[in-house]
C-alpha cells in the first residue's frame, strides 16, 4: 500500500538550522503571490525587505505579523555579515523586494553568495517577475532572449548599445518613466526606427498598458503621454 503524500500539509520551512528563503512578491496585483510564499512569510523568524513600508502593505493585506528588517542596495554591504552570522546560528529568514523576484535588477546576489560560502541553505521560490509576462504578451519571439535590465546611465551605455546592434535574440530592458523616451530614441539610433518592440507598463494593475509597434511608433506614442509606472521594454533582435 502506497503511503499517502502529506507534503502539502507539512510546514513550508524545511528542516532545522538556518535557511534563507528568496520570496517573490506581486509586481502589482496582490493576488499574484503564491500560497507557499505566504506560508513561508508567516513562519520565518525575520523578513528582509527592500522597503519595509511596501512590504508592510503586503503583510497587512494578508494579516501577517512578522518582524521586518531593511535590506537594500544602500545597506547590503554593511549588514550582510551580521545576517550570515544570524543564519549560521539557526535563524530562518525570507528575503523580499518591493515587487517581483529578488536578484532580478534588485538586491539579493550579495547575500545569497555569502550564504553559499558559509554553507547556509538557500531556497528560491518561484513567482512573479515583470519581464516574463511582458515578453510573452509582446508578440515578439520568446524562444531565445537576453535580459539586459537597466542600461547604464552614462559610462558604458554607448558601448553596450553598439554591442547589442548585432544581437539576434529578443532583448529585454527595464526603464524608469522619466528615461523611457530617451532610451527609445537611443534604440532608434542604434537598432533602426523600424525594429519591432513592445513597451509594457503597470503590469497586472488597473492601468496596464502594452504598446506594440515599431520603435518609432512606440516612441512617438509615449512622447505624447505623462508616463508612470514600472516599465519593461521588449525589442526584437536583429534579423539574420
Amino acid at each position: 500500500m502506497n503511503k499517502k503524500d502529506n507534503s502539502n500539509l507539512s510546514s513550508p520551512l524545511r528542516g532545522t538550522g538556518g535557511m534563507l528563503y528568496v520570496v517573490p512578491t506581486p509586481i502589482g496585483n496582490l493576488k499574484d503571490i503564491t500560497l507557499r510564499s505566504l506560508e513561508v512569510l508567516k513562519e520565518v523568524d525575520l523578513i528582509l525587505a527592500e522597503d519595509t513600508r511596501t512590504t508592510s502593505n503586503l503583510l497587512n493585506h494578508y494579516k501577517i505579523i512578522k518582524q521586518l528588517s531593511p535590506y537594500h542596495q544602500h545597506n547590503e554591504h554593511k549588514v550582510v555579515q551580521h545576517l550570515v552570522d544570524q543564519l549560521s546560528a539557526g535563524k530562518k529568514m525570507a528575503l523580499v523586494t518591493d515587487a517581483g523576484t529578488p536578484g532580478i535588477s534588485d538586491p539579493a546576489f550579495l547575500l545569497i553568495r555569502e550564504c553559499i560560502k558559509a554553507e547556509i541553505r538557500v531556497e528560491s521560490l518561484p513567482g512573479p517577475t515583470a519581464f516574463v509576462p511582458a515578453l510573452v504578451n509582446s508578440g515578439i519571439p520568446s524562444n531565445r532572449f537576453v535580459f539586459e535590465g537597466f542600461l547604464p546611465l552614462k559610462k558604458g551605455r554607448q558601448t553596450l548599445l553598439k554591442r547589442l546592434v548585432e544581437e539576434d535574440r529578443t532583448m529585454i530592458f527595464y526603464e524608469s518613466p522619466a528615461r523611457l523616451v530617451k532610451t527609445l530614441e537611443d534604440f532608434i539610433e542604434h537598432f533602426t526606427p523600424d525594429r519591432s518592440c513592445c513597451v509594457s507598463r503597470e503590469l497586472t494593475k488597473i492601468f496596464e498598458e502594452n504598446k506594440r509597434g515599431t520603435l518609432r511608433e512606440v516612441c512617438n506614442h509615449f512622447k505624447e503621454k505623462n508616463v508612470k509606472g514600472e516599465i519593461v521594454i521588449i525589442v526584437a533582435g536583429r534579423e539574420k
